[in-house]
């Protein structure tokens, strides 16, 4: 390839992970809207994220071998149509149970977006030039989560909520037309596909977030919903067998071997559970509740991506010169202060919710980067492409299962006392984070040799050097 290739390469890559970035960051401040035209409270709006996190979380881990197998630019652009037609049906859903069905087609494409797109630069780059290739994909990736919130509330107060949607199409279809000029990248023909694994976790993930949401409307005892807390569970621990029977496991038993990985990803459990719900809660108890406008709800979730944004890298460093261990330990419990701020928010929103915000953004600045490289560094390099997908799965997931008991924590009602306590459930959650990583991290010391900047891109939201064991 030219060194004009390799700009477009880079370019697509970008350009297609920036846009799945960014419906992720956007659609939350469009909740209330979507909500007061299609009905069904706070169960539609659950499954409006959900629906995308689940598919997401459930098919990631095999993408990346599809992607392997049948090459990284073909699975790219059918993710780019998939994306955009199911972009397209969000944007005309006539009603709720359609724009639930595109979501859960949009996470689909996404899911193929983002590994295909960091395996093309992988594979394409070496040395400083993949340093390079990867810092600018994560430094625009990461813009996204920093425009999201405010480009949702500009959208969804000046033209809309299905703007939110809409805005995708034309971005996406730029960006298939230039992989029309990319030459096509080497494929593993043989290679083998988990099939099983990614069903039983689809179903097991499945049926488990639909009888925790659907319940508030139908009750615990329906037919469905004792179906649906049976086989879930039954599919996630086959699902776990099987990985560890077959030939060809997408998730090799083996890899959580290491202390810090596992802990690592135990920790990640807590963290994402608790970030996930405190960030759908603040975005629907700041309109709901406080009256803003969607654009000026926007702006008052601003401290947080932008903190995050602007310290990550630099408690990375720290980290990768001090060890993870304290970062990890700290960075969680500083967040849970933030929330526990806000719990007790009941007059002025933009003031009072001011400085739990900050150090809920100053909280994860601390944590995100040494979370990262600490789970990486725990693997062998040449399973630091699995290791990151695993832990972005976890991330995901236990985002999507707080999301699902949302309604429950709150109490079916966005009002002050149903926020207090979810902001206080998200609070423990962040501090169980804090004490499971004092308790079970090792400390670290920064490797050259670790493993590539790509591997640590993989991990969504997440920068820092990448370290071993002393």
């Amino acid at each position: 390839m030219s060194g004009r290739d390799d700009r477009l390469l880079v370019a697509v890559a970008v350009l297609a992970s920036f846009i799945a970035f960014l419906d992720g960051s956007v659609v939350n401040l469009a909740l209330p809207a979507i909500q007061a035209e299609m009905g069904g409270g706070l169960v539609t709006q659950q499954w409006v994220i959900d629906g995308y996190l689940l598919t997401l979380g459930a098919l990631i881990l095999v993408a990346g071998a599809i992607s392997d197998t049948l090459g990284r630019l073909a699975v790219l652009r059918a993710g780019l149509v998939v994306f955009g037609l199911a972009s397209l049906l969000c944007a005309l859903a006539p009603s709720g149970s359609v724009l639930i069905a595109a979501r859960c087609l949009q996470g689909l494409g996404a899911a193929f977006l983002v590994p295909s797109s960091l395996a093309m630069l992988n594979a394409r780059f070496t040395g400083p030039a993949q340093s390079r290739a990867i810092g600018i994909w994560t430094a625009w990736t990461g813009t996204a989560f920093v425009v999201g919130p405010l480009l949702g509330g500009l959208l969804v107060e000046g033209l809309g909520w299905r703007w939110v949607f809409a805005v995708n199409v034309v971005p996406l279809a730029i960006t298939l037309a230039l992989t029309g000029r990319l030459p096509a990248g080497p494929v593993a023909p043989g290679g083998s596909i988990d099939i099983v694994g990614a069903a039983l976790t689809a179903i097991g993930l499945g049926s488990t977030v639909f009888a925790v949401i659907e319940q508030q409307r139908l009750g615990w005892i329906n037919p469905a919903i004792i179906a649906g807390l049976i086989v879930g569970p039954v599919c996630l621990i086959a699902f776990v067998w099987w990985e560890r029977h077959t030939a060809a496991p997408m998730v090799p038993p083996g890899i959580f071997a290491a202390r810090n990985f596992a802990v690592g990803n135990l920790a990640t459990v807590f963290l994402y559970a608790g970030v996930s719900l405190g960030q759908v809660l603040i975005a629907l108890f700041l309109q709901e509740t406080g009256r803003l406008s969607p654009a000026q709800a926007g702006l008052a979730t601003l401290p947080v991506p932008v903190l995050s944004l602007l310290l990550a890298a630099r408690f990375g460093e720290l980290a990768g010169r001090h060890g993870p261990r304290r970062f990890m330990a700290v960075g969680p419990v500083i967040a849970a202060a933030g929330f526990v701020l806000m719990a007790f928010t009941t007059g002025n929103i933009w003031l009072q919710m001011l400085p739990g915000l900050v150090l809920f953004g100053i909280g994860l600045a601390v944590t995100v980067s040494p979370l990262t490289a600490a789970v990486l560094a725990a693997v062998d390099p040449a399973q630091s492409g699995i290791g990151s997908a695993i832990n972005n799965a976890v991330a995901r997931v236990s985002g999507l299962v707080a999301i699902a008991f949302a309604a429950v924590i709150v109490g079916g009602a966005m009002d002050f006392s149903g926020f207090r306590r979810g902001a206080i459930t998200a609070a423990v959650l962040l501090f169980i984070a804090g004490a499971v990583s004092a308790a079970g991290i090792d400390n670290l010391v920064p490797n050259l040799s670790g493993p590539s900047p790509g591997a640590v891109a993989a991990c969504q939201d997440r920068d820092g050097p990448p370290p071993v064991k002393r």
